[in-house]
């Protein structure tokens, strides 16, 4: 039994490329299988949301140059985002108005539907909105009972301007003291600290005019009406650059929102910026999934094959030449050495 083995293995070294043939084919053969491992690695999972109420139409934004509005430089560095996270994240889409989230799509694999992801970002906008307010804190509850009702586990990511609209009181600040969901949440912060003017736009998305100081605020012991749903803004129109409401990034106000529900936030500033805070939330789980091994034996293969036109010979020639080389060096430095110490005896 050991003979032919013995024989064939013989026959291997005397024909070199036939092994190497052979290598290539078994690895190719191995890799069209589709061999996989079973690999314990993280899960990233993201429910991305974003605010699409009307003080994100503030352009306060500079790219380039040029003012452009909040939702629209939100969305730029979400495209960007989307363009760098690699296959395998899975990414869901959702916006937020008023007190709800709705999920356009729940977290589904990156690479495989990338271009419906980047077009559903690319279409949203102000008119999606189904109110005029903005109630942050209500939002990070909404997402949260969204996000119950997923299939499988996700971080959120959150992109606003922390605008509240009407402005919170004592009667309509939602408390989230008890609020446990938050752990490992990203939120980002969309916006100037310099602010600009919310403009106002009719339904057929034709700008008309700014949003006034008055629309902003809530007549006296209309709170408690407010924190039950029932009381809308008013939608008045500012009669003068000085009547006109100036939005600022409420930068204090989310951070101090992300320490209560034990939150992380940035200023998204750039794309990179977000994609490293991205990266530094916690995986939405841990589990074991297959690891394909096809494109380690087909780059095996390559390897081989490569090998094949290595001139190896010519290596081990002159390898050998050098060492040779440097014998004879270390030879002739020892006869020197020899005649000086001689050449110093005749002397004395």
């Amino acid at each position: 039994m050991l003979k032919p083995l013995k024989y064939f293995v013989n026959n291997l070294k005397q024909h070199k490329d036939l092994s190497i043939l052979l290598a290539c084919f078994a690895c190719l053969s191995i890799a069209v299988i589709k061999p996989t491992a079973m690999i314990k690695h993280n899960i990233y999972s993201y429910f991305i949301v974003l605010d699409i109420t009307q003080s994100m139409n503030t352009a306060d934004m500079k790219v380039n140059g040029k003012l452009i509005s909040r939702m629209d430089y939100a969305k730029k560095i979400l495209s960007e985002t989307l363009s760098t996270l690699p296959c395998g994240t899975k990414v869901g889409l959702g916006l937020f108005s008023g007190v709800n989230v709705v999920a356009l799509y729940t977290p589904i694999e990156l690479c495989e539907n990338f271009s419906s992801l980047q077009d559903t970002l690319e279409h949203a906008q102000w008119r999606n909105a189904w109110t005029a307010d903005s109630r942050i804190r209500e939002g990070l509850l909404a997402s949260a009972q969204v996000m119950n009702n997923f299939p499988e586990p996700a971080q959120l990511v959150f992109l606003t301007d922390g605008e509240e609209a009407p402005k919170l009181h004592a009667f309509n600040t939602r408390d989230l003291s008890t609020f446990q969901s938050g752990d490992g949440w990203l939120l980002v912060g969309i916006g100037s600290l310099g602010g600009g003017s919310i403009p106002m736009y009719n339904d057929k998305n034709q700008h008309i005019g700014y949003w006034s100081h008055e629309s902003m605020q809530l007549a006296p012991g209309a709170a408690p009406i407010a924190a039950a749903g029932i009381l809308q803004r008013k939608s008045d129109l500012a009669e003068s650059p000085q009547d006109r409401y100036v939005s600022k990034l409420a930068e204090n106000y989310l951070q101090s929102t992300s320490k209560e529900i034990n939150a992380q936030y940035i200023r998204a500033e750039n794309a990179h910026q977000l994609i490293e805070a991205m990266k530094n939330q916690k995986p939405a789980r841990r589990e074991k999934a297959p690891f394909s091994l096809a494109w380690v034996m087909a780059t095996l293969a390559g390897f081989i094959l490569l090998s094949a036109y290595i001139p190896w010979r010519t290596f081990r020639q002159r390898q050998q030449q050098l060492i040779k080389k440097s014998r004879k060096n270390l030879q002739s430095n020892d006869y020197e050495v020899e005649f000086s110490s001689s050449s110093t005896k005749a002397v004395l």
